[in-house]
């Protein structure tokens, strides 16, 4: 059991870039839909503890020879 935090972004949610090891361009972010406080949990520093639910948004752009020939 826990309890929903309200919470606003600082900022929008960044993009990562990874490049892969095909050449593609992997651009990933975290974009949270909502964060829960955990009753009576806590971090051993004394912290609580909390759940995100996040959706984890993907980008690419993949070199041509990857590439679907239509």
């Amino acid at each position: 059991m826990g309890e929903e935090i309200e919470f606003e972004a600082e900022g929008a949610e960044r993009w990562t870039t990874y490049i892969l090891g095909d050449g593609t361009q992997m651009k990933v972010k975290a974009v949270v839909a909502d964060i829960v406080r955990i009753e009576n949990e806590y971090a051993p520093n004394g912290d609580p503890l909390y759940t995100v639910n996040a959706q984890i948004v993907v980008n690419t752009n993949s070199p041509e020879n990857l590439r679907k020939k239509s």
